[in-house]
């Protein structure tokens, strides 16, 4: 029976893999290890606890001194975390500030004597920067491109891109961004920040690099992926922490967008990662107040104060306010439609040509973002200065070499500004800052509005999707910025209100459109907040928040969403599919036989159907005296690479080993069988056996997880998939439905208090009561066991 069950796996080679639906569009139903289509495979991570036999004697070793110290080290990791974050967003905003200070006083420097050197000169930085940028992402780290968000979504849901969270990953991101937005992109540095975070949490809980040396032994503590899985997520947070100075809007973004699975401890320790960064930033913001870090002074580290602006509104303005969450939802989906459209593209024959097209391609659109962003404002009218305001502080014209509000380009008179200059030649974090500014009413022209709108909508659309580190928060910002204040200059124009702020309509723009992009509400909602100072707007930015998600979602998926399911990454959303409610299991599962062990088995045999399929689970079997089959649970395919590696358990019998009690020596550790962090791992062509090792056996059962989840054939596919998204679970059994009951719990039998000896604890439940008899059930085989109808994983 134990041939026939290898002899029909090895001829059909197919365990039925993801074969949860996922998405209309992509077919994630492959076998084994899906392709990202970028060259990158992607694989499932392992969050279920591996109950084997070394697990269960490394737990009983364990006391209530090292849970302490446990819990101990996840609080200093959080600590670490926030510290390295932290800093790692103060180098890239006082890096990114510099560069940007030092462009622009030497191009204004220069525009004074010839414009054209003038341009020129600016591109050349520019281009400099960006090239940079692509360089180190297209020969050191390819990972690191894009805002990686969507890759961080895909390995907090349960799966894992290789290279997503290595060392060269991170300083690829670090020193990336700062060349991409620099060099002026139409891009930002927020979505990096979430990846630099996500991989700062990574490499401290693996203890480093060992691949660059850069490693400590007394940082390797975590080894389990669901342990790993709450370090990114604090990284996640604690990135946007840093990127907006938003620390509860950090941990909601976590919450919200990235996390599938949460806990009331993990919200402590990410709400600890997130105010550790602010207290970091809010530092080195105080100490370069003091004039020591270069160019970098209030810019850089987001916060558009908008305090002053205006204190409250009249039911007749909901009307306006409604219609920018309406065009905020409509250019949000537009927005991911056409760079979906773009993506695809180039992925799929523009970047299959090479680095050497990426770099060009990056370098063309620099190039462009530089021409339109200095001569476009060479062809508009300067504007006189309005009286000056000695409250407002805003001085008019800037001076040459300052950049903020009223930029003096290429303006006949010393008394006049050029409002298109004025965000558009000027650094995204400043042009949004005067965008939303207050009592600057009609500083900018609707013609110099819609310009802006058009032309950096279409360049944030040809960025995305570059092989750069790209966010799309900020662009985001400055596209719904524009049209906000565009509809606020014709409300002023309109009811003729003295208390109406054409920034405050910006600000609401800017909700409305990263509402209708990326679909977030209420951590968008708190950033907005946070970054604004103005809690007076909070009704407002719900509304157009909620407005702009409802139109979007008419439309089309997320951003991030969007993006993910392009790079191939099975995401598993909040809901399953409403066809989900007609299908079983046993449906799901298809016709496909399934691939067995059993308990002892030939190294040949293993080799041959490791090497025959990429399955990564696979049922164990065994038999019971009466000769009936009896799965015994589910090893994985890391784990027998591990055994085939070490030799350690290569036997000469093929009769199991003699478990007698606690006698069966541990010959391996838990850490032995955990991969690195967004690494390939062992693989079947690294292994090289003998004639005689091929001849040998292995027992199976010490390292099989003996307690996998099981649903019986006729499950709903509905309840299977929120099973599975819930518990993180990679494979689950599919079998027969049971023959008979051997025990119900109920709540009651849950609630063992802390302190008691649990041999004292008398539960009334069935359950407990079997567990006594469970051996000589076996032994006489009362209880029919069921056999393997499918694996669905």
């Amino acid at each position: 029976m134990i041939s026939n069950h290898l002899q029909n796996g090895m001829e059909s080679a197919k365990l039925m893999w993801s074969r949860l639906p996922n998405s209309e569009d992509a077919d994630f139903e492959g076998l084994g290890p899906i392709s990202d289509g970028g060259g990158r495979s992607v694989e499932s991570l392992d969050y279920e606890v591996i109950e084997n036999y070394a697990y269960r004697e490394e737990q009983a070793q364990r006391g209530k001194l090292y849970v302490g110290f446990y819990v101990g080290v996840k609080w200093l990791f959080a600590l670490l975390i926030g510290i390295g974050t932290g800093l790692a967003a103060v180098f890239i905003n006082i890096s990114v500030e510099n560069f940007a200070g030092w462009k622009y006083s030497l191009t204004f420097s220069i525009i004074q004597k010839s414009y054209i050197a003038g341009f020129i000169v600016y591109v050349l930085i520019n281009l400099a920067l960006v090239y940079s940028s692509v360089y180190i992402i297209t020969q050191f780290a390819p990972a690191a491109a894009g805002s990686g968000i969507p890759e961080l979504k895909g390995y907090l849901n349960g799966i894992d891109t290789h290279g997503i969270l290595l060392f060269r990953t991170l300083i690829g991101k670090i020193f990336g961004s700062i060349g991409s937005v620099g060099g002026g992109l139409a891009l930002g540095k927020e979505g990096p920040l979430v990846h630099t975070g996500a991989c700062i949490a990574s490499l401290l809980g693996q203890g480093g690099s060992t691949k660059y040396h850069l490693s400590s032994r007394w940082l390797q503590v975590f080894k389990s992926d669901r342990d790993r899985r709450d370090l990114v997520t604090c990284g996640c947070a604690a990135g946007v922490a840093a990127a907006f100075r938003a620390p509860v809007g950090g941990v909601l973004f976590a919450l919200e967008e990235v996390t599938s699975w949460w806990r009331s401890q993990l919200m402590w320790r990410v709400f600890f990662t997130s105010a550790i960064v602010a207290i970091v930033v809010r530092t080195a913001m105080g100490w370069c107040k003091s004039g020591k870090c270069g160019h970098f002074g209030s810019g850089g580290f987001i916060i558009w104060d908008v305090s002053d602006g205006q204190e409250d509104y009249s039911f007749v303005e909901l009307l306006p306010m409604a219609v920018i969450g309406v065009i905020g939802g409509l250019l949000g989906a537009l927005f991911n439609q056409l760079t979906l459209y773009l993506t695809h593209w180039r992925r799929n024959y523009l970047h299959k040509r090479g680095s050497r097209v990426k770099m060009i391609e990056v370098c063309l659109i620099s190039v462009i973002t530089s021409a339109i962003s200095f001569g476009l404002p060479l062809f508009r009218k300067c504007t006189p200065c309005p009286e000056a305001d000695i409250n407002s502080g805003i001085e008019c014209p800037r001076p040459p070499g300052m950049y903020g509000n009223y930029v003096n380009f290429y303006c006949s008179n010393d008394k006049e500004y050029n409002d298109l200059a004025t965000i558009f030649f000027n650094t995204q974090d400043d042009a949004i800052r005067n965008l939303f500014s207050a009592k600057t009413i009609h500083e900018f022209s609707a013609q110099s509005l819609l310009t802006f709108l058009v032309m950096f909508y279409t360049l944030a659309v040809v960025t995305f999707g570059t092989a750069v580190p790209a966010g799309q928060f900020v662009p985001g910002i400055m596209i719904g910025s524009t049209y906000g204040r565009l509809v606020g200059k014709f409300v002023v124009s309109f009811y003729k209100k003295l208390n109406i702020e054409e920034g405050t309509y910006a600000l609401l723009g800017a909700a409305s459109f990263l509402g209708g992009s990326m679909r977030m509400t209420v951590s968008l909602c708190v950033i907005m907040v946070e970054i604004t100072n103005n809690l007076k707007l909070l009704p407002l930015i719900m509304l157009v928040l909620l407005i702009s998600k409802a139109v979007g979602d008419a439309f089309n998926e997320g951003l991030y969403e969007e993006q993910a399911r392009l790079r191939g990454i099975p995401l598993l959303e909040s809901r399953p599919k409403y066809q989900m409610r007609q299908m079983t299991a046993k449906e799901a599962c298809g016709n496909q036989k399934v691939v067995y062990f059993p308990r002892v088995v030939k190294v040949a045999d293993v080799v041959s159907i490791l090497r025959s399929n990429s399955h990564n689970g696979y049922p164990v079997i065994d038999h019971t005296r009466s000769g009936e089959t009896l799965v015994i649970g589910l090893i994985l395919r890391s784990h027998l690479l591990v055994l085939l590696q070490s030799k350690a358990d290569f036997q000469h019998s093929p009769l199991p080993s003699a478990l007698r009690g606690r006698s069966l020596p541990i010959r391996h550790r838990i850490s032995e069988f955990v991969k690195p962090v967004s690494s390939k791992g062992i693989s079947i062509n690294d292994i090289h056996l003998s004639h005689d090792d091929m001849e040998m056996y292995i027992d199976l059962a010490p390292f099989v997880n003996p307690s996998p989840y099981i649903v019986p054939d006729d499950m709903s596919l509905t309840k299977v998939y929120n099973l599975f998204r819930q518990l993180g679970l990679r494979h689950i059994f599919v079998v027969p439905r049971a023959s008979r009951v051997i025990g119900v719990i109920t709540r009651k039998d849950l609630l063992i208090e802390g302190d008691e000896d649990l041999s004292a604890v008398e539960l009334q439940s069935a359950s407990v009561r079997a567990q006594r008899d469970k051996r000589l059930s076996i032994r006489n085989a009362d209880v029919e066991p069921p056999l393997l109808d499918g694996l669905l994983g």
